[in-house]
């Protein structure tokens, strides 16, 4: 699989960069034809704070009081809710960046101690890549539960323009991978024509088979 993978730099900032795999590659509600690699960003100090700059761009005049990191965004969300910080948007109050845990039935739920970041906040979702909008759903049914109003959506790719009528603001987007499909699995071209699944993925990584 490496061996195909293609390097893809952000518009505006060669320094933000995924890779992507072309294949056939299995999530857990969908299959997809492209593997986007995320890895370097979610997890190197260089890059991660590019993208947190990039991505701040937006949500500069926007007030905003928790970041909910989703799929491993967290070293994002760190230096995305410094930039903010530093914007002075907030009147000098603090940014929170949380995480979700999932219970036994994949419900995102929060502990009390962390619930009073949600409750009555103003609240950006960071998630690594939106490809049906499944996951940002089932957050959104977490914030509301919670109460917590959602004024933004952050994504490092996305192939999906909006959610719930709320713009998501990616990085790269369907324009970066144009030819970028996702299939339900009893839907899908790929394994009506007999082509293997080259691996299982999910906002970790892949496990080839």
């Amino acid at each position: 699989m490496e061996e195909r993978m293609q390097i893809i730099q952000a518009a505006g900032n060669s320094k933000i960069q995924i890779g992507v795999i072309p294949g056939h590659y299995a999530t857990n509600h969908s299959h997809i034809n492209y593997y986007v690699d995320i890895t370097s960003l979610k997890t190197g100090y260089k890059m991660s704070k590019e993208a947190a700059k990039a991505l701040a761009a937006t949500y500069v005049s926007t007030h905003i009081d928790t970041i909910i990191c989703l799929e491993g965004t967290e070293i994002i969300g760190a230096f995305l809710a410094e930039s903010l910080g530093e914007s002075g948007i907030n009147s000098g109050a603090d940014v929170n960046v949380v995480t979700p845990e999932l219970n036994a039935v994949n419900q995102m739920i929060f502990r009390d101690n962390t619930q009073k970041k949600i409750w009555g906040k103003q609240v950006l979702l960071l998630i690594a890549s939106a490809s049906t909008g499944k996951s940002i759903n089932r957050a959104i049914d977490c914030l509301k539960y919670y109460n917590g109003n959602l004024v933004g959506i952050a994504s490092i790719f996305s192939a999906i323009k909006e959610n719930n009528g709320i713009a998501i603001h990616a990085l790269f987007t369907e324009k970066d991978l144009p030819d970028y499909m996702t299939y339900t699995s009893s839907e899908c071209p790929m394994c009506k024509s007999g082509q293997k699944v080259d691996a299982l993925v999910n906002s970790f990584g892949y496990s080839k088979i």
